[in-house]
């Protein structure tokens, strides 16, 4: 003979709730993740696969790059993102503050430009992987941290989940500084090279402007 079971229907679910009967554990994690919208969820999406899509390559080039410092430099941005990474997507599924709070990244690179143009040989497009350089792999790096920042710099202005917003937005200046430490590298080591106007044309650019008023708040 079979035993019949008899299941609470959803309703008396629903006023089992509203009398203060206490929803299990796994009913509340799911209330807690509708706290988003659909447009915020299909950023987020976006987002957290292109930053797995960064740790991903990061991987590849860690195997091909020959010069110590920029192998050096990768890794602490991996270790660095790979956080990034977990602190995103806790913040993501509960909408709540993430165990691991955002980071702050510290380049080791020294702030000083080299300004100015060398000629070299013209440049064209690889044929072969073996012929992948640290310049390539750096240029790699480079474009991928920039891409990432404006991702998330668009994402964050459009989301509703605060937590989350937050996250995002205090992630940004990482991708900036990480951005920049791959830049100031690239400069010093002549893959990057920063023309300069001429003296005159400078000043006349630097002079071309002038403070405003300020204007009393109302």
């Amino acid at each position: 003979m079979k035993e019949v079971f008899n299941l609470p229907n959803q309703n008396q679910n629903q006023n089992q709730m509203q009398g203060g009967t206490q929803m299990p554990q796994n009913m509340a994690n799911q209330a807690i993740n509708y706290n988003h919208g659909a447009h915020e969820i299909l950023d987020s999406h976006e987002l957290i696969g292109g930053l797995i899509g960064v740790l991903e390559h990061y991987q590849l080039y860690d195997q091909q790059i020959q010069d110590q410092e920029l192998k050096g430099i990768l890794q602490r941005q991996s270790s660095f993102m790979t956080q990034m990474y977990n602190t995103i997507v806790e913040s993501f599924s509960t909408g709540q503050d993430p165990t691991v709070p955002t980071q702050q990244y510290e380049m080791n690179q020294s702030n000083e430009v080299i300004f100015g143009v060398k000629a070299g040989q013209p440049k064209k497009p690889k044929q072969s992987v073996s012929e992948f350089t640290d310049e390539c792999y750096s240029s790699f790096m480079l474009g991928q941290t920039k891409a990432t920042c404006s991702t998330f710099t668009m994402a964050a202005a459009e989301m509703n989940n605060p937590v989350l917003r937050r996250v995002l937005s205090d992630s940004v200046p990482n991708l900036i500084e990480m951005s920049y430490e791959l830049f100031l590298y690239q400069n010093k080591k002549g893959y990057y090279q920063v023309p300069q106007l001429k003296e005159q044309d400078m000043n006349i650019m630097l002079q071309a402007y002038t403070k405003a008023p300020q204007q009393g708040m109302h």
